[in-house]
């Protein structure tokens, strides 16, 4: 089975993604620029007043807090949303409410006029994406075979990632040619194309509605099959260790181009090199899981993460930095796809919004908290952000290891999920 054979929902989605990860990515590399348009910010730093409340910010802190707002927002409100679209069993309606939400807050940047309601426009996105990201996957999950889950997985996830790395090539130009006005049209209308996307060519799974669970806690501890932790629960602490080992990296980039006499377009290309490997991956490790197994190679991308992260605080040249940044995104290929489909798996029909919310989640959360772990770890040692990432990367090895079981039996195909 190819990406061809896969639902044609479930590619929609994915472009759909793809179309709304341009947007969002594109903003990683405006917005900065922006803040530093607005409200300025040199020695004197950024003037804050609210309420009559008022501070000075350092420009790095003030583009930082608005730029970890979105991530943490947006993944603290995912498992209230995911809930919610179980309880509904609307899966639709979710998504194109938070890409509306997107398309109205990208153009909303034009009309900004202080720091604080750049913070504001910032936290409604992250709600937006909060609404769209449970859903979408849920929605994959439930359009998607018990013997296609992984590969579906991955190529959505295939899709995201290169909208991803669409982004922030273009940004940078688009602004230099076009202004700040015309990049935030360009990013709402990504959104916009998303959102016409999923309204004419996407329906919810034919009996979603039906089978809308009213049992939708998050389960911690495990009380059904092997291990003490929740299988499902396990794979978000898993994912969350991944992400923010993948993350460190951002936050220190002047320190890491110093270290390597490197200047900011190497830096781009060690960043591509980690997405390139993810997007060459995705797909062929979710269809192998699909036959072989979602567990090993969870359990081998955990295994090739750890010193991959390692390696990134000891390496003295760029070829080595991308060298090490390709493997550590073949690694995150290896978990991301097999650990949904695992997770989807186990979900019942009516739930997948709730148990796949917990990965989605994990792994937002871990982009946040990767950056401020390198800022603070940095001041430490140089190489202090990436060995804390390499020791989670074993830390979540060992939890997957103990508390996670398989469930494609490799004669058989796929588990049943549990029924409501």
């Amino acid at each position: 089975m190819g990406v061809l054979d896969t639902d044609r929902r479930i590619i929609v989605l994915a472009l759909a993604r793809m179309a709304d990860a341009i947007g969002n990515s594109f903003l990683i590399v405006v917005l900065p620029l922006y803040i530093e348009k607005l409200v300025g910010g040199g020695e004197s730093g950024v003037f804050v007043g609210l309420f009559g409340l008022s501070t000075t910010l350092s420009l790095g802190l003030a583009t930082g807090l608005v730029l970890s707002l979105f991530g943490f927002l947006n993944s603290f409100a995912q498992p209230f949303t995911g809930r919610w679209s179980d309880r509904l069993g609307k899966r639709k309606l979710f998504i194109i409410a938070g890409l509306g939400i997107l398309t109205i807050t990208n153009l909303a940047y034009v009309l900004a006029g202080s720091y604080f309601s750049l913070f504001g426009i910032r936290a409604l996105q992250g709600l937006g994406v909060a609404f769209t990201v449970p859903a979408t996957i849920a929605l994959v999950n439930e359009l998607s075979s018990a013997e296609s889950r992984g590969e579906s997985m991955g190529v959505f996830n295939t899709f995201r990632l290169l909208g991803f790395g669409i982004g922030p090539v273009a940004a940078g130009t688009f602004v230099h040619l076009y202004g700040y006005n015309a990049a935030f049209a360009f990013a709402a209308g990504a959104a916009l194309v998303a959102t016409l996307l999923v309204y004419a060519l996407v329906e919810d799974a034919e009996d979603t509605e039906a089978s809308a669970s009213e049992d939708l806690s998050i389960e911690v501890l495990n009380s059904a099959n092997r291990g003490v932790l929740d299988p499902v629960f396990t794979l978000g602490l898993a994912s969350l260790f991944m992400a923010i080992g993948i993350a460190l990296l951002a936050a220190i980039e002047t320190k890491v181009n110093a270290r390597l006499d490197q200047g900011s377009f190497l830096f781009g290309v060690e960043f591509a090199a980690f997405v390139l490997a993810q997007v060459l991956v995705q797909v062929p490790v979710g269809s192998l899981s699909d036959r072989y197994g979602r567990r090993p190679f969870i359990l081998l991308g955990l295994v090739i993460l750890a010193p991959a992260t390692l390696v990134q605080g000891f390496v003295t040249t760029p070829a080595q930095m991308i060298t090490a940044r390709f493997v550590q995104g073949v690694a995150g290929a290896m978990v991301f796809a097999p650990a949904f489909a695992l997770a989807g798996d186990l979900a019942r029909h009516g739930d997948s919004g709730t148990k796949l919310s917990i990965l989605t989640m994990s792994f937002g959360l871990g982009t946040a908290i990767g950056p401020l772990a390198a800022g603070v770890l940095y001041t430490l040692d140089y190489a202090a952000p990436f060995v804390f990432g390499g020791l989670l990367a074993v830390v979540g090895l060992v939890l997957v290891y103990t508390q996670v079981a398989e469930t494609v039996d490799p004669g058989a195909g796929p588990a049943a999920a549990p029924q409501d």
